[in-house]
């Protein structure tokens, strides 16, 4: 009965770490690792102790005997990445190699103090990271009154096992010598300059938060807008709750085809009874229901091997949804399947190749995948009526009707004031985490490396600035703060009287769970007013707890 990863893997390699016969690949210390689209269990080395199950920040192991029928074909997902070994065991003698917290040593000045800005994955893996040693004080600034980023915001409310991450991170978050400034906005209510003079180290870890745009005519058009926006809508994030979302066409186009872009399609074309169950935004909720969408159209410049979707979302997405191809995107697929050799690309494509076709009558609301089509322009004059795509590498044009288009090319980092920025890969320039040329500054996440990977990719790459962090401090290079204990709160306080702490989070928390009652995981508030007026209602600190404060401070 070996145990198998599913599709809600986040791949941030605690599994890897927890398996004592080093059964599950690739491993943080393994080439493939950074780019793997979800981690494998060898099916022959697991001896089914359990201890990935517990070790899995988001639920996706289990035993296969447990899986429901929709995840049985990650049984064989599991198995295909390990080469055919003719009956012979292999070696299952010893833990994966871990990379060792980096070791604090202190100084008589003071504890290791440090800013994190941002508190989505890779800040609160960071946290983490910095917090396995005694004494360090970590003060994670967030510009909303709730953290976690995309986690919060931008993962799809059908994906609830991807969301369980933020148990983990609620635990660094209760962990000595850990505080949150949310609802804090750096380069408004502090700058750089300030957060440097009480702390050892400022660590930027503020992501990729702006959409890569399409350059073509017709883009701004009512009707046309982004999928990570409507994502964002979806989840009831403060700054899209007045988006214009207009659902009352029969179709929509989605210009891309990543994951971001199949949990759209996904999400228009869910049942809005079974997204009840999730912690979908009420306004969302509510136009979905009254939606006329019957078709997604999601349609990507080059073929059906360089598809950039996972593997796992295309089988989750087929397991639960009707997908369907055209004539012609078929042929396109079955011509790339007869040439490809990579093994994961030809398991994409095999999944392909058994979609439905999609000149039969459709059933239900459906997703289309459409390939070779270069978007040339919008169609429309007060709004978005369709759009014109040229066939990829020929003048043949493609003309599809749509009510409504959305691009899903990427996401992009913006700059940070007092901070180098390369434009053309937008990210903040840097040595391993070390910002080039700024001393006593880190980087890390997609602001780091752009917006690559997964989750729980995030774990090493903070694991990695971390080190290099701690090894500044070791050696003496970081200054020690110069504004004396207790005085950054009053400088917050004094600049964001709405500051919400650890305390005012978990009454946001608390509030939302309830509003859920039996039937949802929550029922997220949407507007700032109400989140600040929930955290209010937390009570307010002991005496002891304001010294200690006073004292982190």
């Amino acid at each position: 009965m070996p145990h198998v990863i599913t599709q809600s893997c986040c791949s941030d390699g605690s599994c890897v770490y927890a398996c004592p016969v080093n059964c599950i690949h690739p491993s943080p210390d393994e080439p493939g690792f950074a780019t793997a689209e979800m981690l494998h269990i060898d099916p022959v080395a697991c001896v089914d102790c359990g201890a990935c199950v517990s070790a899995c920040p988001v639920g996706a192991i289990a035993p296969d005997t447990r899986l429901e029928p929709k995840q049985l074909p990650f049984v064989e997902l599991n198995a295909s990445f390990y080469p055919k070994r003719e009956g012979k065991l292999p070696p299952t003698s010893k833990l994966a190699p871990v990379l060792e917290a980096p070791k604090v040593n202190p100084r008589p000045g003071g504890p290791l103090t440090v800013a994190i800005v941002g508190s989505g994955p890779a800040a609160m893996y960071a946290a983490d990271e910095l917090l396995t040693q005694r004494g360090v004080r970590v003060n994670v600034f967030e510009r909303l009154p709730t953290p976690y980023g995309l986690v919060r915001a931008g993962v799809a409310p059908d994906h609830q096992t991807t969301k369980r991450v933020t148990t983990l991170f609620d635990r660094v978050s209760r962990q000595r010598g850990f505080t949150f400034f949310l609802n804090v906005e750096v380069g408004k209510h502090l700058s750089h300059a300030e957060l440097a003079r009480h702390h050892h180290a400022v660590l930027y870890a503020v992501g990729a938060p702006t959409d890569k745009r399409l350059d073509v005519e017709g883009m701004g058009l009512p009707g046309s807008g982004t999928a990570t926006e409507m994502v964002a809508w979806i989840n009831g994030h403060p700054e899209f709750t007045d988006l214009a979302v207009d659902l009352g066409s029969e179709r929509i186009v989605v210009v891309g085809n990543g994951n971001v872009a199949l949990d759209v399609a996904r999400i228009l074309t869910t049942d809005p009874d079974v997204l009840a169950r999730t912690d979908v935004s009420d306004h969302a909720l509510a136009a979905l229901r009254e939606s006329r969408v019957r078709e997604v159209v999601v349609a990507a410049r080059r073929g059906p091997a360089a598809s950039a979707f996972t593997l796992p979302e295309l089988i989750g997405l087929t397991a639960t949804h009707e997908v369907v191809l055209s004539a012609v995107d078929r042929e396109l697929v079955l011509h790339d399947l007869e040439r490809e050799s990579d093994p994961l690309t030809r398991n994409k494509l095999e999944v392909l190749a058994t979609l439905g076709d999609a000149a039969a009558p459709a059933t239900a609301p459906r997703i289309r995948l459409a390939y070779r089509l270069t978007p040339h322009r919008l169609l429309g004059t007060d709004r978005v009526s369709g759009v014109e795509f040229t066939v990829t590498g020929t003048d043949e044009v493609v003309q599809i009707d749509a009510g409504m288009v959305l691009t899903s090319i990427g996401y992009r980092g913006k700059p940070i004031r007092d901070l180098p920025f390369d434009e053309e890969r937008a990210v903040v320039p840097n040595e391993n985490g070390r910002v080039v040329d700024t001393p006593g500054t880190y980087v890390a996440g997609w602001i780091k490396r752009g917006p690559t990977g997964f989750i729980g990719t995030n774990k090493s790459c903070a694991a990695q600035t971390v080190h290099q962090l701690v090894a500044d401090y070791n050696d003496g290079v970081l200054a020690d703060p110069v504004a004396r204990p207790g005085a950054l709160e009053k400088l917050v306080r004094a600049r964001q009287p709405a500051l919400v702490d650890a305390a005012g989070w978990r009454a946001i928390d608390r509030a939302e769970i309830e509003r859920g009652g039996d039937d949802r995981p929550r029922d997220k508030f949407t507007a700032i007013p109400d989140m600040l007026a929930a955290a209010a209602t937390a009570p307010a600190p002991s005496l002891g707890q304001r010294l200690l404060a006073g004292l982190r401070l």
